[in-house]
């Protein structure tokens, strides 16, 4: 009969998907586990979506009041740093920021601003083609690809021209 004993131990290095896994990498990556980052990773647990340094402090906050923006901010930029977390330009908006673990690239709808999460494999032919022509890297994290959503199309209040 086996017992927990025998069961291998989860390296939390190995699992971004949890705060004590983050806090784990950060470790590993030779960054400092302070309560001000972890009251940070917890908030990006707990959101959903993409959120700017503004709500996430305002989040963090909530929970801890002394913690000053500029503090999430090099929090933010550390954490991007040791692959953490990713930032993403929507539009013409501030940068947003999420899990580098659920990283995906992004559509948004000029017209209505609605944002469809797109997964990484549909930027391949992409990031194939300008590596092979232009010996250019792709980050489909980084950045929107804008347009028009169906439903805008639909209403036909705008045309774009198409390529």
């Amino acid at each position: 009969m086996s017992t927990p004993h025998d069961q291998p131990a989860v390296d939390l290095a190995e699992d971004p998907n949890t705060v004590e896994g983050a806090l784990a990498l950060v470790r590993k990556h030779g960054g400092r586990v302070t309560s001000s980052r972890r009251f940070l990773l917890r908030v990006l647990f707990e959101v959903e979506g993409h959120h700017t340094a503004e709500e996430l402090a305002t989040a963090v906050q909530l929970q801890a009041p002394d913690i000053h923006i500029s503090t999430i901010y090099r929090n933010l930029d550390e954490l991007e740093r040791l692959g953490v977390v990713v930032h993403s330009h929507l539009g013409h908006g501030p940068a947003t920021y999420h899990l580098a673990a659920g990283a995906h690239g992004h559509l948004v709808c000029e017209e209505c601003g609605a944002t469809i999460e797109a997964p990484t494999e549909l930027f391949a032919g992409l990031s194939r083609t300008a590596r092979s022509r232009f010996g250019f890297d792709v980050n489909p994290h980084h950045f929107a690809v804008l347009g028009r959503c169906s439903a805008c199309r639909s209403a036909g209040t705008h045309t774009t021209p198409t390529a």
